[in-house]
């Protein structure tokens, strides 16, 4: 037996509760996982109200990254034993004390990382990049505006923004959060609670405005974002996390020549695998020379998820949480 968080109903957080399951022995090409940390990701509070593009009829377990160690293989798998140190990816499954994957869901555990950061890495990193590299096209000596900047896909996009040469403002609630975010790497930091984000930026911009907005935040912040993208810029459209789906007159797009671009990082990888293992290495290579590490603010009991993901929905995060069974 082992025991994991389930959702009973489509109610949100309030309706995850701790179940004991029938342990599970890993099939032919799987692995079972003895979890040590487990990532608290957005997408995992939307399915808890059946509102995220997956949606599952309860009960189920959320949870789409974790870090842990190699329990037990299955027949057929070759790269893998018992005791590496690993991360495990999936789409949901991930808030249990252990898991059992497919062998291709498993990547290497970065050697500078625990497991805390372990857990957090893959989901935010991959998001980021797919938004920034494969979608965005972001060129050195380029301008990058990151809103919700001091969350988890927002302070990867800053770390990541920096590491391609771009200079990076970051954009956030508060002089204290946004202290984390010129840490991580960011030339300039706007407060959009005590400064008018256009003219601020147009004023760090001589007036230039920005390349690139890389914006999980939607509603007001997205729609003012797109007065300053200059000639052929992109906004890139990673999520909604203020819950307002900012609306776009086509006309601006047209008249000053920039490219409204939707990410899906998820769908992007099942849809081109190739590109998506180019990316994951690429990242595994900055997190070997401790290039990109997550920063990890906070975390929880396995039995404390509800609070954990309330966190998030809150904006009491700077970085990431963490659940440990």
């Amino acid at each position: 037996m082992y025991r994991a968080m389930r959702c009973t109903a489509l109610t949100g957080p309030a309706a995850l509760s701790m179940q004991e399951l029938e342990e599970v022995g890993p099939g032919p090409g799987e692995v079972r996982v003895q979890v040590r940390a487990i990532g608290v990701n957005y997408p995992d509070l939307l399915m808890t109200r059946g509102a995220y593009q997956l949606r599952l009829e309860p009960p189920f377990t959320p949870g789409m990254e974790v870090a842990g160690e190699v329990a037990e293989t299955g027949p057929g798998v070759k790269g893998w034993s018992p005791g590496d140190r690993v991360i495990a990816l999936m789409r949901h499954g991930g808030y249990a004390e252990q898991v059992v994957v497919p062998e291709d869901a498993l990547i290497p555990l970065p050697a500078p990382f625990g497991f805390d950061e372990g857990a957090t890495f893959h989901v935010a990193t991959r998001t980021a990049y797919h938004a920034l590299l494969d979608r965005g096209r972001l060129q050195a000596g380029e301008t990058l505006l990151v809103l919700g900047s001091t969350g988890g896909v927002g302070l990867t996009a800053v770390e990541l923004g920096r590491l391609q040469g771009a200079r990076v403002i970051a954009v956030g609630s508060s002089d204290e959060r946004l202290a984390v975010a010129r840490q991580r790497g960011a030339d300039a930091v706007v407060n959009y609670r005590t400064q008018d984000l256009v003219d601020a930026v147009k004023s760090l911009t001589d007036g230039a405005g920005v390349d690139v907005v890389y914006d999980p935040v939607g509603g007001e912040l997205s729609r003012a974002s797109t007065r300053l993208l200059r000639w052929e810029g992109r906004l890139l459209v990673v999520g909604f996390a203020s819950g307002e789906i900012a609306a776009y007159a086509a006309n601006h797009a047209l008249l000053k020549g920039y490219s409204i671009v939707g990410v899906r990082a998820g769908e992007g990888a099942r849809r081109d695998p190739a590109q998506a293992r180019r990316a994951r290495d690429a990242m595994l290579a900055f997190a070997a020379k401790d290039h990109l590490r997550p920063h990890v603010c906070r975390a929880y009991p396995l039995a404390q998820a509800a609070e954990a993901l309330q966190s998030l929905e809150s904006r009491g995060v700077v970085g990431r949480v963490v659940l440990r069974p």
